[in-house]
């Protein structure tokens, strides 16, 4: 053994620093168990944001005969998203293909190992940790049609937008030749690929659908808060999972996401509720929860890019744009955007994506030539939002025009009016 190590190193003195990079290179990926025990935590924190917290967040804003309704549709997501992960969505998005989709030499996951490494934990616990992302970005958009879409339709739109749009979106920003990825657009955890993309959907597809019955003339206050208390704290604690979980290892980038992900969510809480103190007198629960929410979204593409002064400065911006997308925005436009997606996801994500340009550091990044206000990376992020926007938009609107020709995309009148609960499920809230 001696001998070996001796002639090895022997080997390596002769050859050079070349010759120490390339049996670098070449070296297999080793088992990190702190890595991949971090990467399990972090798999399961993100699940957590959608079921029980999207779920609770959303179902304690809509009505109560609406509420079985509402956390049904984040449940059944999770399990049809996590199907149609496994068949094709983990190998469109993060196999080599093309530089807008990936190729299907994971379908079905074939050639998944169990000692199978990416990079220094098990490829089976990458796969399951974007599996969390997709999921959430697809539970996501049922908040912005609550209380009118059928629930086969909606089952429909989901699986068909989260294979057309939301694998090659994360393809083109995170994975092999994505040609976002390519341009230098930075997204840490999911600002353009989950929030911006989810965001655009929903605004689409609640346009499409229509206001709701009364909207405008109604009052549809939230019918338990407490439950969307809940959520939101769930969402927050989860969110770490999320942030720090991108890192994939447990190292000082991870721990520096961590610690901007709470002063953000922090800032941008108080600034969604200083604004509305402001404006309508009383400081809101409603307010501040989503203000926490709309700072999470706007610290996830920057969390890995970013110190905590950036962090600072892109939640305080966030929280009042936010406040502004779910309130004059909505009046302005006149869409009924059920529980603000756009104006908290949309607006959020488009935020903290380009400010991401303007506050990342090379320190903090790793990548080189990453200054605070780069006008070029500016730049770069505003056409990864750019190209977000159009392919989520247009795609939406295709699908549910689809599925609105086929079988129709929203309740009768009577169910609307009756509640979803008992009409579509068979259930109801006492």
């Amino acid at each position: 053994m001696i001998r070996l190590v001796l002639f090895a190193l022997a080997a390596i003195l002769a050859g050079g620093p070349a010759f120490a990079e390339e049996a670098a290179a070449t070296r297999p990926p080793v088992l990190d168990t702190g890595n991949t025990a971090w990467m399990l935590v972090s798999t399961a924190l993100v699940l957590m944001m959608t079921i029980p917290g999207v779920a609770l967040f959303y179902g304690g804003m809509v009505r109560k005969k609406n509420v079985l309704a509402t956390v049904m549709q984040s449940f059944a997501v999770t399990c049809v998203i996590s199907i149609l992960w496994v068949v094709i969505g983990y190998s469109l998005a993060f196999t080599e293909g093309v530089p807008l989709i990936g190729g299907t030499s994971r379908a079905f996951l074939s050639g998944i190992e169990v000692g199978g490494l990416n990079a220094s934990f098990p490829e089976s616990v990458w796969i399951t940790f974007q599996m969390t992302f997709a999921i959430i970005t697809a539970a996501l958009i049922c908040g912005a049609v609550a209380d009118r879409m059928k629930f086969s339709s909606l089952l429909w739109f989901v699986s068909l937008w989260s294979l057309a749009v939301y694998s090659p979106v994360a393809h083109w920003v995170w994975g092999p030749k994505g040609f976002l990825f390519d341009a230098g657009v930075l997204d840490y955890a999911g600002g353009t690929v989950v929030h911006i993309n989810a965001g655009v959907a929903g605004l689409v597809a609640a346009i499409m659908l229509g206001k709701r019955k009364g909207y405008g003339t109604e009052p549809f206050p939230p019918h338990n808060l407490i439950l969307s208390v809940i959520g939101a704290a769930l969402l927050w604690v989860g969110w770490f999972g999320f942030n720090a979980g991108s890192a994939a290892a447990a190292d000082g980038r991870a721990s520096m996401a961590m610690l901007v992900t709470q002063i953000a969510t922090a800032a941008a809480a108080l600034s969604w509720m200083f604004v509305e103190w402001t404006l309508r007198g009383k400081p809101s629960v409603l307010g501040i929860i989503s203000g926490a929410v709309g700072g999470l979204v706007a610290i996830t593409p920057a969390s890995g890019f970013v110190g905590p002064m950036g962090a600072l400065a892109i939640s305080l911006v966030a929280g009042g744009a936010c406040y502004w997308g779910a309130s004059g925005l909505k009046r302005m436009c006149g869409y009924d955007d059920s529980l603000d997606v756009f104006g908290v996801h949309g607006v959020g994500g488009i935020v903290g994506a380009i400010l991401t340009g303007v506050f990342a550091v090379e320190a903090i990044g790793g990548t080189p030539g990453l200054i605070e206000g780069n006008s070029t990376q500016v730049l770069t992020q505003l056409y990864g939002v750019a190209a977000t926007i159009a392919w989520s938009a247009l795609a939406s609107f295709i699908i549910l025009k689809l599925i609105d020709l086929t079988i129709g995309l929203r309740v009768s009148e009577d169910v609307e009016r009756d509640g979803l609960d008992f009409e579509l499920h068979g259930e109801s809230v006492l």
